[in-house]
C-alpha cells in the first residue's frame, strides 16, 4: 500500500467515531479532515448513506487516499476545512486535530492551535453553513482541548449537542459528540435569514452577522448564560426609537427571540482615535456629543458612556452609538457627562495628544459640572469647543 508521511493513522479516537459513523451517517455525507479515510469507508459502507465527500487540507493525504481507496461513493478533495466545499450536507464528520501545539513546527495531523481549540472553533464558526436543517455532526475530542471551550463554541453557534461517549485513556478522556441545529438557527433559516455566522458575546447577548435581504446584517439574539430578562426586547425598542433621531445601527426586523438591524463595518472608538487625524477626530467627537445631547433630551440613559470601548463604532469617519440593551428612562441621564470622564482618561488624552488635540482635563471637569447642572446646548458647546 502506498506510504504518506503526513497521514494521521487511525487512534482509539478514529474507531470510536467510526462506530457512531456506523451508527448514525446518513443521507450526503462530509467527511472533514479524511486523514486514512477511516471515516469515509464507513460512512459508504451505511445503507443510510447516498454520497461521502472526502476532504483534507493535506495534498499528499488526498493523492494517498485516491490511490489506495475505491469506492463509488467516495469522492476526495483537498481543503483546508470548508474553504473549497460546496453544497450542504446530511452528515458531517470531524475528527479534528485536537492537541495543544508544542513545536514551533505544527504537525497538522494532530496539533489544533496553540491552545488546542482553535481548529475545533473554526469548523464549528463556519459548519452551520453546510448542514442541512435536519443534518447531523459527528465530532470527536480530547479533554487535553478543554470540554468547557468546545461546549462554549457549540452553544455561541446555536448548536445543540449529545455526548454519545466517554473513554478514559492515560491522561485524557476522548468524547464523541453527535451535533444538531437548535430550533433558533432552524428559525431563522425558516425566516430567510442566511449565513449567519458568530460574531461576538457579550454579558446578555450573541452577535452574529447574516445575510438579510441580501445585505450583511446583524442579529442578536439572547446569552441563554445571561440571567437578564427582557434585554433584546429592551434594545429593539430603543433603537426603533432612536432611529428617528438616525441614532444608532438601523433596526431591520424584530422577533420574540431575536432582533436584526444593519452591520456596522468600522473600528471601534479607540482604534478610530488612534489610526485618523486631527480633523476627522474633531467631527466625529462632535457628532458623538451631539447624538448623547439627543439622548440626554429624550431622558435616556444609554450607560457605559465613560467606557464606551465597544460601544462606539466609527465607520467612514461617521460614529455610530451600539448596544443599546442597558438603555432606560431617567430623570438626569448622564451620557454626555460620561463622554466627558471618557476623553479624560490619561491614555485617551495621550492619544488625542499625539493628534495635535489638547485635552485640559481640569476645565473639563467644570464645564461637564455646569453641563449636569444646566444641560442646554451653549453649555454643551462649551465642552465641544475645548476638543
Amino acid at each position: 500500500m502506498t506510504s504518506c508521511k503526513s497521514l494521521y493513522a487511525p487512534q482509539e479516537d478514529s474507531t470510536m467515531l467510526e462506530c457512531y459513523v456506523n451508527q448514525y451517517a446518513k443521507g450526503n455525507v462530509l467527511d472533514i479532515g479524511t486523514g486514512s479515510g477511516i471515516q469515509a469507508i464507513a460512512a459508504a459502507k451505511n445503507k443510510n448513506v447516498r454520497s461521502v465527500l472526502a476532504a483534507d487540507v493535506q495534498r499528499g493525504v488526498i493523492e494517498y487516499c485516491k490511490k489506495c481507496i475505491n469506492h463509488k461513493k467516495i469522492r476526495f478533495l483537498q481543503s483546508d476545512l470548508f474553504k473549497n466545499i460546496k453544497g450542504k450536507f446530511d452528515t458531517i464528520i470531524f475528527n479534528p486535530p485536537y492537541l495543544p501545539q508544542e513545536l514551533k513546527l505544527k504537525d497538522l495531523t494532530i496539533e489544533g492551535g496553540k491552545k488546542g481549540y482553535e481548529v475545533i472553533e473554526r469548523f464549528l464558526n463556519e459548519a452551520n453553513n453546510y448542514l442541512k436543517s435536519d443534518g447531523i455532526i459527528l465530532m470527536v475530542f480530547s479533554s487535553l482541548t478543554k470540554k468547557g471551550k468546545v461546549e462554549e463554541f457549540i452553544g455561541n453557534n446555536l448548536l445543540n449537542f449529545e455526548e454519545l461517549e466517554k473513554v478514559h485513556l492515560f491522561f485524557e478522556d476522548i468524547y464523541v459528540y453527535l451535533l444538531r441545529k437548535n430550533e433558533l438557527l432552524k428559525k431563522f433559516e425558516e425566516d430567510n435569514i442566511k449565513n449567519a455566522k458568530y460574531l461576538t458575546k457579550g454579558n446578555r447577548g450573541i452577535l452574529f452577522t447574516c445575510i438579510y435581504k441580501n445585505k450583511k446584517a446583524a442579529i442578536k439574539v439572547k446569552n441563554i448564560q445571561s440571567k437578564a430578562i427582557g434585554r433584546i426586547e429592551n434594545e429593539a425598542k430603543y433603537l426603533k426609537k432612536l432611529n428617528r433621531y438616525k441614532i444608532g445601527p438601523k433596526l431591520l426586523t424584530v422577533d420574540n427571540d431575536y432582533f436584526i438591524d444593519e452591520y456596522i463595518d468600522g473600528d471601534f472608538i479607540v482604534d478610530f482615535l488612534k489610526k485618523s487625524n486631527k480633523s476627522s477626530i474633531e467631527r466625529a467627537i462632535k457628532s458623538i456629543f451631539s447624538q448623547l445631547f439627543t439622548l440626554d433630551k429624550l431622558k435616556i440613559d444609554k450607560e457605559e458612556m465613560h467606557r464606551p470601548l465597544k460601544h462606539i463604532i466609527v465607520s467612514k469617519n461617521k460614529p455610530c452609538l451600539i448596544d443599546f440593551e442597558r438603555a432606560h428612562i431617567v430623570n438626569r441621564p448622564k451620557n454626555v457627562t460620561q463622554f466627558c470622564q471618557f476623553i479624560i482618561k490619561k491614555r485617551i488624552i495621550k492619544i488625542l495628544k499625539n493628534k495635535g488635540i489638547i485635552i485640559d482635563r481640569n476645565e473639563i471637569i467644570q464645564l461637564a459640572k455646569i453641563y449636569k447642572t444646566a444641560p442646554s446646548v451653549s453649555n454643551l458647546q462649551k465642552i465641544i469647543n475645548l476638543v
